[in-house]
């Protein structure tokens, strides 16, 4: 072998070697520039996969009336942490792997929005329901405020009708009687005590046979002509009184005398007296009168 041939050789030999060492230089830059383009992409991946962690656990927070639908959350967030620590332990080398990943978490993602949308559905037929049942109870409150007024209306008008159908003794005068009937003005010789009373017109009272009822009180404030078995109903009991005169009412103005006679000891005190008229169990008038020594 010529020299000439020898140097070709040699530099054939060196022009490949050159050439083997620039391209496994540049295969290494290549390698080491997807090495750390994947490290970037593969920590970019880790913070989504924590943000949508970090969603996951405000929806878990809320109050979703939902018991499947919170299951389902469960399971999600669940599969998001298990992906996430998968690919914190997956080396920045594993293309392949990671591409999985962020292909699971596009897929996470899209069944996430249509959970958000159910949750937003859910919580506004909530707020509506809420409304709605604060106007239904908005409403029951007046309809309770106005059944209260009508009942105290009603009852107002019940007591005025009650009041309206009342007889009303309206006036009354007394004389003072001996014991042959005859006026005196002698306390010592009354023995008997004659009320003459009208009774007003009421054509809303109802009409026939009733029991007037009288009560007189001494200046002492007893009972005159009191025994145990006069008695009338009144107010929920019963109470003694002085006289009782049937009367027969008919709706127009009624003038009436009554008499409540002394016992055979009893003797009048001067000083005011007071008579009061009871019928159909209520007070119907009440006047005071004053008998001189």
């Amino acid at each position: 072998m010529n020299k000439k041939v020898f140097w070709i050789i040699v530099v054939v030999l060196a022009v490949i070697i050159a050439g083997l060492v620039y391209w496994n230089i540049s295969q290494h830059q290549e390698m080491n520039e997807m090495v750390e383009q994947m490290t970037i992409e593969k920590e970019e991946l880790e913070e989504e996969y924590e943000d949508l962690a970090i969603q996951f656990d405000g929806y878990q927070q809320m109050d979703i009336r939902n018991d499947s639908l919170q299951d389902l959350l469960s399971r999600e967030q669940q599969r998001v942490q298990d992906l996430l620590e998968e690919l914190r332990q997956t080396k920045a080398s594993n293309a392949r792997r990671i591409s999985e990943l962020k292909k699971e978490l596009a897929t996470v993602r899209e069944v996430m929005k249509g959970y958000v949308r159910q949750i937003d559905s859910l919580n506004a037929t909530n707020a509506r329901l809420t409304e709605e049942n604060m106007l239904v109870k908005e409403e029951n409150k007046q309809v309770k405020e106005q059944n209260s007024q009508l009942s105290t209306l009603n009852s107002q008008l019940s007591e005025t009708v009650i009041r309206a159908s009342m007889l009303e003794v309206t006036s009354c005068t007394l004389t003072t009687l001996n014991k042959n009937d005859r006026k005196t003005k002698m306390a010592s010789h009354i023995r008997k005590l004659q009320f003459d009373f009208v009774i007003a017109k009421n054509i809303t009272c109802t009409p026939g046979l009733k029991d007037l009822y009288a009560r007189v009180i001494t200046p002492a404030g007893d009972l005159m002509g009191e025994e145990e078995s006069k008695l009338f109903a009144f107010e929920n009991g019963e109470i003694p009184y002085s006289l009782v005169q049937q009367i027969e009412y008919a709706g127009e103005a009624y003038q009436g005398t009554c008499y409540c006679p002394l016992a055979e000891n009893e003797t009048v005190q001067s000083g005011y007296y007071t008579i009061d008229f009871f019928c159909d169990g209520n007070l119907i008038g009440s006047f005071p009168f004053q008998i001189k020594k």
